[in-house]
């Protein structure tokens, strides 16, 4: 396959992910670090491609290396407790100096498009202004914050307005309070505030670290609040603050929070055009749905099974087939694409058979196997079936791993006896439940 062929088939299987997009209200945040990569121009001009894509876009940025600089300039020492900078007068003096660069650095950036570009012809409209209304920190257990706050509110429909005139709107980690005061705020207080107040459908966060990992250092593609909840403890610094925000947000009622990693070249892309991803995405509800399948999925389920069937691997079905026996089976879908399935066929009152179980080339070396396995090994025990056995030619370590033990053929229920293809040869498992 050609590097052409390559590129129209990826266009085309993004079309259904930029018509979803189109519209949608997302909040970017990066902090200050991000700015520093070398990686940073190239995920402006994925915003810029965002920004003609017809996604309202809302920026949010951090500056906390930027104000470090200032302050050693200027040799002023600023101090930290619980890892919250307290900004006295010199160091709110560092803030407006390094916030204000910071803007003006990424308005720059959003505003080439010279000729040879990948932004040329874009003309960006970037907006900013006190859209951020702050409250100071006050005094927490002996300390004065001083002018380190809080944000308030957000000027959520001064910027949906924008938004609605294809603005590009920036927000700094910065906020004025209505007495005229500036305050320091978290990057990560202000995105989540502002994705909360605007009803964002997505809030976007770009880190160090390409999302968030387990113990053994397997990335987690995907996490509820109940199992991000779990993780927070094993977490620190940027890592937790993102992870907090991101738990904050969904229970707030933002659907999807993505942790990327703003080193990864076009991890934002990967995210948002192609099923596999990038990064952690946080979401009330696990993103891969596991259900009971419907009519609707037989031509998804047939897709699923046609390359097995090919390789001998699993035994034919005609759709007719499937379609009287669809009330057996158990999907898995991922953004309309049914990524794993297996079914569940009663033979007496004792057992039943594990058949079909499918899981796309794609999305092998997940856990979706082991997730669909589960659940009809449940549904198994609440029919109150006592085994299950399966009939495989290429898996059988799969099963073994999974609790089943080999058996005979003459130990299948008659009726599947009568159906056994020798010429298949296939290995018999039970698993006792």
């Amino acid at each position: 396959m050609t590097d052409n062929t390559e590129y129209v088939q990826w266009f085309r299987q993004s079309s259904p992910y930029i018509n979803a997009h189109r519209g949608k209200t997302f909040v970017i945040m990066f902090d200050g670090d991000a700015l520093q990569h070398p990686n940073f121009d190239t995920l402006v001009q994925d915003i810029a491609l965002l920004n003609s894509l017809g996604v309202r876009l809302v920026l949010v940025h951090g500056a906390r290396p930027q104000i470090d600089a200032v302050l050693e300039r200027l040799d002023i020492t600023s101090q930290f407790h619980n890892d919250l900078r307290i900004t006295d007068g010199e160091a709110l003096s560092a803030v407006k100096a390094a916030v204000g660069m910071v803007k003006a650095d990424i308005e720059s950036r959003l505003s080439v498009g010279v000729p040879g570009s990948p932004m040329h012809g874009a003309r960006i409209r970037v907006v900013s202004g006190n859209f951020v209304t702050a409250k100071p920190l006050g005094v927490i257990n002996g300390v004065d914050y001083q002018h380190t706050g809080e944000v308030r509110r957000i000027e959520h429909q001064a910027i949906s307005n924008l938004l609605d005139q294809q603005n590009v709107v920036l927000l700094s980690c910065s906020g004025y309070s209505p007495s005229g005061e500036m305050f320091n705020l978290g990057v990560e207080d202000v995105a989540r505030h502002a994705a909360v107040s605007l009803r964002a459908d997505k809030l976007v966060a770009f880190g160090e670290q390409d999302g968030l990992s387990d113990e053994d250092g397997t990335p987690l593609e995907d996490l509820t609040c109940r199992e991000l909840e779990s993780r927070l403890t094993g977490l620190s610094g940027s890592q937790r603050w993102h992870a907090d925000m991101a738990l904050r947000c969904v229970r707030q009622g933002v659907p999807r929070v993505h942790l990327l990693s703003y080193q990864s070249d076009g991890a934002l892309l990967q995210e948002l055009f192609t099923r596999e991803g990038s990064g952690t995405l946080i979401s009330q509800d696990a993103y891969d749905q596991l259900r009971a399948a419907n009519i609707d999925d037989v031509a998804g389920i047939l897709d699923l099974l046609k390359p097995l069937e090919e390789d001998g691997i699993l035994v034919r079905r005609s759709r007719e087939l499937l379609e009287t026996e669809i009330h057996r089976f158990y999907v898995i879908e991922r953004d309309g694409l049914i990524t794993a399935c297996a079914a569940l066929y009663p033979y007496s009152d004792d057992e039943a058979e594990l058949a079909c179980v499918a899981v796309h080339s794609d999305y092998r070396g997940s856990n979706r196997g082991q997730r669909l396995l589960e659940q009809l090994e449940q549904e198994a025990r609440k029919r109150a079936y006592k085994r299950l056995f399966v009939l495989t030619t290429r898996t059988a370590h799969w099963f073994v791993e999974h609790g089943f033990k080999a058996g005979q053929v003459s130990e299948l229920p008659q009726e599947k006896q009568k159906l056994y293809n020798f010429q298949r040869n296939s290995k018999v498992f039970f698993k006792s439940l």
